[in-house]
């Protein structure tokens, strides 16, 4: 439901012609948001879908990410599957083989999603994809994309909502959307952000694949290794030139030495080894391959967000500006997708129907969206300690047997992610709030 806190309700919102939105972070969120704005409203000239990035360029920090069906469908209905297909990596039946820590022994392969409509899991390097986004946008002209604008503030005036730049310009829109990430300005106007340290840390980085690929003795691409309170992931990304690298570690947090949540924490691949020191020689090879110098990340943790829409529902969260979640079941940039479509479908709706007012709609895609995005925060918990050997099913069990429970817990794990659908989701939600 829209924030109790507004004293504004839009009886006088312009006509759908004359409604423009702002889409606060040019990431992989903030442009899929672009583009289903951009599909569903056909009507809406590219002056009304305004993204404002902070950064001097429209780039990605960060490696490899995984998307799973829903996701890719969703490019499928953008127009861009093809383009994203063509820059992933190896896909194979299998979603991840999961092995021993010690000698590589396999536990169990979880299979990968099926799927009829030719649409597969996607491993994709961040910045490919971002460009494949970028690329589309400016082909069809459909946006208007800034750079350098670095919001500081949104201000509510009844029908439209002004936008304060650390510039100090401002932008005035009807409907402002946010996708400004993990740390974002717009959330913490209206809610205070409570990260908490997950117990955990992860070192990430990129190697050719050309560096181990002469003795790759598996048939998928996609493989962790497991022991208590470690994993070790890998998965290929750039049509298989690189292999992404993401060890995690348990470690009290007063051993970190100030490491912050931020994807530019760097430190010596030395640290690296010696968190590994002693697994089986294939992770030995991979860490032995990587840069001199690797990412090192702080994993916070952050309560649910019940509220995502504010000042009468002309301002929403998307992404991890919603619903942060920790990266070990790999849903978070999925998720900002499946965010980005349902926004899409619920500005279509909203401008075929202005008189139930916009936070009706914006309520509706919150009402959508929620559960989901929740589940996905609380699995993604429960799969941290499953890939560690740890919480329910593993108390009191020695290595060998946590194994079973492994497998019990991780073969199916991600199916109800995977099986699921946005425009059924959407049509209940508008079926229970009686929307046209």
């Amino acid at each position: 439901m829209p924030s109790s806190n507004s004293e504004h309700l839009n009886h006088s919102l312009p006509k759908p012609s004359n409604f423009t939105i702002a889409i606060i972070g040019g990431g992989i969120g903030g442009l899929t948001t672009a583009l289903s704005l951009a599909t569903f409203n056909p009507s809406l000239p590219a002056s009304n879908i305004i993204v404002y990035e902070q950064a001097p360029k429209y780039s990605e920090i960060g490696a490899g990410v995984s998307l799973g069906i829903q996701a890719a469908r969703v490019f499928q209905k953008l127009g861009v599957w093809e383009a994203a297909d063509s820059i992933s990596g190896r896909r194979t039946s299998v979603h991840r083989s999961n092995r021993r820590w010690d000698n590589d022994e396999l536990i169990v392969d979880a299979p990968a999603a099926s799927s009829d409509d030719k649409v597969r899991q996607l491993w994709l390097h961040r910045a490919e994809l971002l460009e494949v986004l970028y690329n589309e946008i400016s082909k069809r002209r459909c946006a208007t994309l800034n750079t350098e604008k670095r919001v500081t503030e949104v201000e509510d005036h009844g029908s439209t909502v002004s936008l304060n730049f650390a510039d100090g310009t401002t932008a005035s829109a009807n409907l402002v959307i946010a996708f400004d990430g993990i740390h974002s300005v717009i959330r913490s106007q209206f809610a205070v952000d409570k990260p908490t340290y997950s117990g955990r840390i992860a070192y990430r980085g990129l190697l050719p694949m050309s560096a181990v690929s002469s003795y790759w003795p598996y048939s998928s691409g996609t493989l962790s290794w497991l022991a208590p309170n470690k994993h070790f992931l890998v998965f290929p990304i750039s049509k298989d030139k690189l292999l992404n690298v993401v060890g995690f570690v348990t470690k009290p947090e007063s051993e970190l030495d100030g490491l912050k949540e931020s994807w530019k924490s760097e430190c010596l691949r030395t640290m690296l080894e010696k968190e590994y020191e002693g697994w089986n020689p294939m992770v030995q090879k991979i860490i032995s391959a990587l840069p001199p110098i690797v990412s090192q990340w702080k994993i916070n943790d952050r309560e649910l967000l019940s509220e995502w829409c504010y000042m009468g529902g002309k301002v929403v969260l998307g992404g991890d500006a919603a619903h942060a979640m920790l990266p070990q079941q790999g849903s978070g940039a999925g998720l900002a997708i499946e965010d980005a479509h349902v926004i899409g479908l619920a500005v279509r709706d909203y401008l075929a129907n202005t008189d139930a007012g916009l936070a009706a709609y914006t309520s509706l895609y919150q009402d959508t969206r929620l559960p989901r995005a929740q589940k996905a925060q609380i699995t993604s918990r429960q799969a941290a300690e499953v890939y560690d050997l740890k919480g329910p099913g593993f108390e009191g069990l020695t290595f060998e047997e946590s194994l079973p429970v492994v497998r019990d817990k991780v073969v199916n794990r991600m199916a109800w992610v995977w099986n699921s659908s946005l425009e059924a989701d959407y049509a209940a939600a508008k079926a229970r709030a009686c929307l046209p």
